[in-house]
């Protein structure tokens, strides 16, 4: 199978070749973007792309969906350090095969890149069992979104019409960190084809989607 890395810490993508090639799988390129990842993706048609998600530039979801559109024969599977649930949806969603943590045994991770060549999907049990149970409730119904917000990006949606946009607030009001803020909040953006929180809010005030009677915490940064 012939493989790229695509992380933009490149210690991490050192030793992941290094462990690869020790049991004879070919590298053929590493990329620290998600902009790099795609360019080596066409240059050399890998068989598979192990992708990070959090990266400079174009992130992994956004190189998953652009490979997943223009490269479809390619198998992108995400190899991240987020066990966020959302990031799991949205990958799959992205066209991903599969979705693995990089505190996986070696063992495990090359038997599941073995079923991977096999076109099996790349999902550890714990994660699989998150999957099924996402499919299982059914599809989420969306207000006026077309491409259907989720109940967590609704709720990001909810507390920005109601002044608390700054990452900082939204984290703290949602209890997570600011870094899967922003992942929220850059999926608002893309699948309401908007340019920045300002036009998001105006939007979803002009549509209705939320309820902006009550008031929020306050801390507006429309940036």
């Amino acid at each position: 199978m012939r493989i790229l890395i695509a992380d933009d810490h490149a210690l991490f993508r050192n030793s992941l070749r290094s462990l690869l090639e020790a049991r004879d799988y070919e590298v053929v390129g590493e990329a620290g973007s998600g902009q790099d990842a795609v360019k080596l993706a066409w240059q050399h048609k890998p068989d598979l792309v192990l992708m990070d998600l959090t990266m400079p530039g174009m992130d992994g979801l956004a190189a998953t969906r652009q490979l997943a559109a223009e490269l479809p024969e390619i198998r992108v599977v995400i190899l991240t350090a987020s066990e966020d649930e959302a990031h799991l949806f949205e990958a799959v969603k992205a066209g991903a095969k599969g979705y693995l943590m990089k505190n996986l045994e070696s063992d495990q991770f090359f038997q599941l890149l073995e079923g991977v060549s096999r076109g099996e999907p790349a999902l550890g049990p714990a994660l699989a069992r998150r999957l099924l149970e996402e499919f299982a409730k059914g599809p989420r119904r969306s207000r006026e979104d077309p491409d259907a917000l989720t109940e967590r990006e609704m709720e990001v949606l909810e507390l920005m019409v109601k002044g608390t946009t700054s990452n900082r607030r939204l984290a703290k009001a949602l209890g997570v960190s600011e870094n899967t803020v922003k992942f929220h909040v850059r999926n608002i953006l893309d699948k309401l084809h908007l340019h920045n929180r300002a036009q998001v809010v105006g939007y979803a005030l002009r549509h209705r989607l939320v309820d902006p009677s009550e008031p929020g915490e306050g801390g507006t940064d429309l940036a």
